[in-house]
């Protein structure tokens, strides 16, 4: 028997242990590397991955955008964004060692001459800085910049990876305002990118608590068996938020809570949490499970969406004892308008496990508490056992906590220590940081990370996208009928929403879950 000093670094722990791939030397080239973004997200995320060793040791990130600066200027602008918005406090020699691999290219998306100095700045950086070739092109820009940006990059042949070597792509949201120009945006990524070569980023996928679902599902024996409509009631999915549309006024008129949030963050959970378990855990493998999902949608068409999906827009009201505008006096939005910052839906998912079983989504600014949640439902158990003591028993309530307190609550009955049977529900609860003893990491953290390892598990694929805007569709154009177009309701701010929203769950004989 080997002693346990012939092999001082081996760790018994982790015996068996897979782990992530190990992501390769490249170069991040930032589109749009002034915005907010990048400043706010991108690099603060780079920083922290660099903090926590996670990096690969040679790694060269390029801002490429319009505005005229240098390459200190540039450093030292991210350096005050990062001190400010980093989870992690900004340490001076992890900062400047990681500050020496960040350059500034000025161009306009349409120069051809940008687009060329770029390719010879690459190859320059590969030389130098040892990233064999790898190129992580990140567009932080608005999706009417993708074309030129796309076809330049082609045109240098920056699209095509050297051999041995990889070229990636990763776009950002919105994907897209409906079905056709989703296809749209997708033929144009698809005329420089090839699929596997094309990363379209979810922010909420890379959250420790949306990634922790398939485990939760998959890898506990307890709530397999339980997870269909024989024993759940119903599902909801919840994302609030006490702010209003913060500045985006100009962006929120063009897409509204369904398309901004819907379309994308709340079926993407909704696809976790329903999903059959794949074949395994490859990118494909899940995400072929997850389209399944959103093809099962019943599609809410017609008169459909006036009974089953509620519209809403905040008024003026109080948060946390403050005064706040409504919303069609924020800045950059028409005092007219009916862009709907409130979206409740009661869906169905015809499929076998969930046939019959409703899913109320609900999106909403300006609520009395922010969050982020999915909460299951459970049928009750029967009563014939305390008939006799007049005792009401709850629902028990599976609750995962996205954000911002993300855990896992699992509400069940318990009775209360005495001489008579008294129950109430009790509540078992799973917090990351105090469990785990340290902070999540932040989502952009996770996806960067994924996209330089070339795993594209957290990322939506184009059927993804395309499936989901089918579903959204048809809701979209109901609305904007100019005769019998279901009504906008209004709400207070600091109110939990319109009546509409309420009676939507009422008529079935359930209610909201309260934060």
């Amino acid at each position: 028997m080997a002693d346990a000093t012939d092999h001082p670094q081996a760790n018994p722990l982790r015996e068996g242990l897979s782990t992530r791939a190990v992501p390769q030397p490249c170069s991040i080239v930032i589109f749009g590397a002034t915005g907010d973004l990048t400043h706010r997200k991108l690099v603060p995320a780079l920083y922290n991955l660099a903090a926590d060793g996670e990096l690969p040791p040679a790694v060269a990130v390029i801002g490429f955008a319009r505005r005229p600066k240098d390459d200190k200027q540039f450093r030292q602008e991210l350096e005050e964004s990062t001190r400010k918005y980093s989870r992690q406090n900004v340490r001076d020699e992890i900062w400047n060692t990681f500050a020496q691999s960040i350059f500034y290219h000025q161009s306009d998306f349409s120069d051809e001459a940008g687009f060329k100095s770029l390719a010879e700045r690459l190859k320059k950086i590969d030389a130098d800085r040892a990233t064999r070739g790898n190129r992580l092109f990140y567009l932080a820009v608005a999706p009417d910049q993708f074309e030129p940006i796309l076809q330049h990059l082609k045109a240098m042949g920056l699209n095509q990876a050297q051999e041995g070597s990889w070229v990636r792509v990763i776009v950002e949201k919105p994907f897209g305002t409906d079905l056709d120009s989703a296809r749209q945006l997708n033929k144009v990524v698809r005329n420089s990118f090839s699929e596997d070569q094309t990363y379209r980023i979810d922010h909420f996928l890379g959250k420790e608590t949306a990634q922790n679902i398939l485990v939760l599902r998959f890898a506990n024996a307890i709530f397999e068996p339980l997870w269909n409509s024989r024993y759940i009631d119903h599902i909801q999915i919840t994302a609030a938020e006490t702010l209003g549309v913060e500045g985006r006024g100009g962006y929120y008129e063009t897409s509204g809570a369904l398309r901004d949030m819907v379309q994308n963050h709340l079926l993407q959970l909704l696809c976790l949490i329903g999903m059959e378990p794949p074949t395994d855990l490859s990118a494909d493998a899940i995400r072929d499970e997850k389209v399944k999902v959103v093809r099962a949608l019943r599609r809410i068409i017609g008169p459909e969406v006036g009974a089953d999906v509620v519209r809403g827009q905040y008024t003026v009201g109080s948060i946390a004892g403050e005064q706040v505008q409504a919303y069609r006096d924020e800045e950059r939005v028409d005092r007219k308008s009916t862009t709907e910052t409130f979206v409740a839906l009661s869906l169905k998912i015809d499929n076998w496990r969930f046939a019959n079983m409703p899913v109320y989504l609900r999106v909403v600014k300006r609520l009395p508490k922010s969050g982020t949640e999915i909460s299951v439902h459970f049928k009750k158990a029967p009563s014939v056992l305390f008939n006799k003591e007049s005792v009401g028993l709850d629902q028990n309530v599976l609750v995962v906590r996205i954000q911002p307190d993300e855990g896992i609550s699992l509400r069940m009955q318990a009775k209360i220590p005495g001489t008579s049977l008294r129950i109430e529900p009790v509540k078992m609860d799973f917090h990351y940081g105090t469990s785990f003893g340290k902070p999540s990491p932040e989502a952009y953290e996770r996806l960067l990370l994924d996209a330089m390892s070339g795993d594209a598990t957290l990322f939506a694929r184009r059927d993804e996208v395309e499936e989901a805007w089918a579903f959204i569709d048809p809701i979209e154009e109901a609305w904007q009928l100019k005769e019998d177009a279901p009504p906008l309701e209004f709400y207070p701010s600091g109110s939990w929403g319109p009546a509409a929203a309420d009676e939507l769950l009422a008529r079935d004989g359930r209610a909201w879950r309260r934060f």
